[in-house]
């Protein structure tokens, strides 16, 4: 499960500079400017000035502060499915997340400092944090379907969601971890992933047992004689499963 961080030193802050991709560009303005002042102090205009774009651009970008936070997820989603390989395909489903998780954090890495400051204000407001959980899980639901874990069917928002509250766990130890090896960031998602896999695989049991209870609330309510069938049939379906190759909800 040992993994060493793809940047072995603290990462560089991003070049103040003109970007080519001007969403980006207005992002990583945002991002500097966090990292050395306070969140309800940085202006639209003070991101317009540091992004080198009038004011009119930046809101043909952005409508909002919050919105360029969804800028910084959708950056990272482009990165870490950018350097998605099949070379764990035939792994577990655990040491395919801890792997997700980790480049996830190396495309993070860039941005941390503002980060540091930007995260004890936001979880200070549930409409926000609502409005973060809401992007997240959008894009967790990429990230999962990179890995090939399943989100589609009957459990696939769980798992998403799960993913999204365990990132969350993980990147709070990871911001105030400053070891370069990261190594309390990894023992954090080793635990976070085993507590994980021992509440899907009670979901799991949960949605196997009630199987034929939703098929017979189904007939009920479609008006139909529910058929019969024995139990050793209606466990066919999850014959063959790994239970412990798990896709915890993050």
């Amino acid at each position: 499960m040992a993994r060493k961080s793809a940047s072995a030193s603290p990462a560089e802050p991003v070049a103040k500079a003109a970007s080519a991709e001007p969403r980006k560009g207005a992002v990583e303005a945002l991002m500097r400017l966090a990292a050395s002042r306070p969140w309800d102090q940085i202006e639209l205009g003070d991101i317009a000035t540091e992004a080198g774009i009038s004011l009119a651009a930046l809101r043909g970008l952005f409508p909002s502060k919050l919105a360029m936070l969804g800028g910084l997820t959708r950056i990272v989603d482009d990165a870490v499915m950018a350097g998605a390989s099949d070379d764990l395909a035939g792994e577990p489903v655990r040491e395919r997340l801890f792997d997700l998780v980790m480049r996830r954090l190396d495309a993070l890495a860039p941005y941390k400092e503002g980060l540091r400051r930007i995260m004890p204000v936001v979880k200070r407001d549930p409409l926000t944090l609502a409005a973060l959980n809401r992007g997240a899980v959008n894009s967790w639901r990429y990230m999962l379907a990179s890995a090939g874990i399943a989100t589609e069917d009957a459990l696939g928002s769980v798992r998403v969601q799960g993913a999204v509250l365990l990132m969350a766990r993980v990147t709070e130890t990871w911001l105030d971890d400053n070891e370069p090896e990261m190594s309390k960031t990894m023992a954090r998602l080793d635990r976070e992933l085993k507590t994980a896999g021992r509440v899907m695989a009670r979901v799991e049991d949960v949605h196997r047992l009630t199987a034929p209870l939703r098929g017979l609330a189904r007939a009920l309510c479609s008006g139909r004689r529910p058929h019969i069938r024995r139990r050793e049939r209606a466990d066919e379906r999850y014959r063959g499963e790994d239970r412990d190759d798990y896709a915890p909800a993050i």
